[in-house]
């Protein structure tokens, strides 16, 4: 009978050198070892008879303690253990590579995204056109990408870049690529859901049925990934052929409300119960008020439904922004009941025909403390960049993490 091998070595310690950890190892028979320090940390380990490596099972995170801790395998590279991460961040050898193309208008987040990790390599497409103005597309070395996770990152910012970026869309899944992924961060018809009157276009129905034709790679379905489509139902849209995975901006909005100085101060304003529908969960420890649209003669007229904002922070939260018309309402309305601040955020500033300006400092003080927008819309970026009250939360973290999937 063969003897039986030595249990895997490895040694911990923390970033906190005060911290003393007690270690507790199991026999090697089980195959497992467990182990707990005092920073209320517990892990399990489940180990490889050949010692080349091992997984994390299980973490249970038992404090709100931040503190990092590092387990170390002499063979293999330092994972890095923190009790506010969940297992599935953890950094491994074994990460996904992922070849990332992008369209002219999203070089700047396709870097920033390729910034976030080593598993991600850009590669470039060369954009072109013919004398009569149609798309002249060629990727080059399509050959060594066979074989390997392949994403795309677009920009539907107009019908005609639309047409551009499809051909390449649906050419990428047929070069014998592993995996495909489209990442359009702003579903650009999401307002145009529904039908009002016999002859209206639902053009959502439209660009998901356009999307749900993207050819099927070696490795399956294509997967979509979007933040903060207008309306939930519109996942119903799409066929079996596409996977859409809806993500969203709202926790980078968590994390900057964290760092205001006023941060205990903030209560969330919806400027309609549209609004609150899609975002009162994700937001639900904060105080919230809700506007509505009243019509009184031939005017809409913006009101306060519910909630209080005298003497707080309000930041207005919506999914997108056109000409920012119901916004301006709503900041007069919640500054004539006491408001000390307004701010605002939304995931899409689309701002058509540079509307953004009415919101700026140009002319005087803004009304809005802070604008956030996301860079889902890369040449509002262009704009609105270093012009205040706007600031830019970038959703290249979230894509880079969405592309590990």
């Amino acid at each position: 009978m063969a003897a039986t091998p030595p249990p895997p070595s490895f040694s911990l310690h923390s970033n906190k050198p005060s911290h003393s950890h007690s270690l507790l190892r199991l026999s090697s028979n089980e195959n497992r070892t467990f182990f707990s320090f005092n920073s209320n940390l517990r892990c399990e380990i489940k180990g490889f008879e050949s010692h080349r490596g091992w997984t994390i099972e299980r973490v249970s995170d038992m404090s709100k303690d931040s503190a990092n801790s590092h387990i170390t395998n002499p063979s293999s590279p330092f994972l890095s253990v923190s009790s506010v991460t969940s297992a599935s961040q953890f950094p491994t050898k074994n990460a996904k590579r992922v070849v990332l193309f992008y369209c002219p208008e999203t070089k700047v987040l396709a870097e920033k995204i390729a910034a976030q990790t080593d598993s991600i390599e850009l590669r470039n497409i060369s954009w072109g056109k013919f004398p009569d103005g149609f798309p002249n597309i060629f990727i080059p070395n399509a050959q060594g990408i066979r074989g390997m996770h392949v994403a795309f990152l677009a920009s539907f910012s107009s019908p005609a870049v639309i047409f551009e970026q499809i051909p390449v869309i649906y050419a990428l899944p047929k070069l014998f690529i592993a995996s495909f992924t489209l990442v359009l961060p702003f579903f650009p018809t999401g307002t145009s859901e529904r039908m009002e009157d016999e002859g209206d276009i639902a053009t959502a129905f439209t660009l998901a049925r356009l999307l749900s034709n993207i050819p099927i790679s070696r490795g399956g379905p294509t997967s979509l990934v979007t933040f903060d489509i207008h309306a939930l139902q519109e996942r119903f849209y799409f066929g079996d052929n596409i996977l859409p995975c809806f993500e969203s901006g709202i926790p980078l909005l968590k994390r900057r409300l964290q760092d205001l100085p006023d941060s205990d101060n903030i209560s969330i304003a919806f400027p309609d119960d549209g609004a609150w529908k899609r975002f009162h969960k994700q937001l639900q420890h904060f105080p919230t008020i809700v506007c509505a649209k009243v019509r009184e003669g031939d005017q809409r007229m913006v009101r306060i439904k519910e909630g209080d904002p005298r003497g707080r922070h309000i930041v207005i939260v919506d999914d997108l922004v056109q000409s920012g018309g119901t916004l301006i309402e709503c900041q007069k309305v919640l500054a004539a009941h006491g408001a000390t601040k307004i701010s605002a955020y939304v995931t899409h500033g689309i701002f058509p025909n540079k509307s953004w300006a009415r919101f700026g400092h140009d002319n005087g003080e803004s009304a809005f403390t802070y604008f956030w927008i996301t860079d889902s819309c890369p040449l509002t970026v262009r704009d609105v960049m270093n012009r205040p009250p706007f600031e830019i939360l970038s959703l290249a973290s979230s894509i880079s993490a969405s592309l590990q999937i």
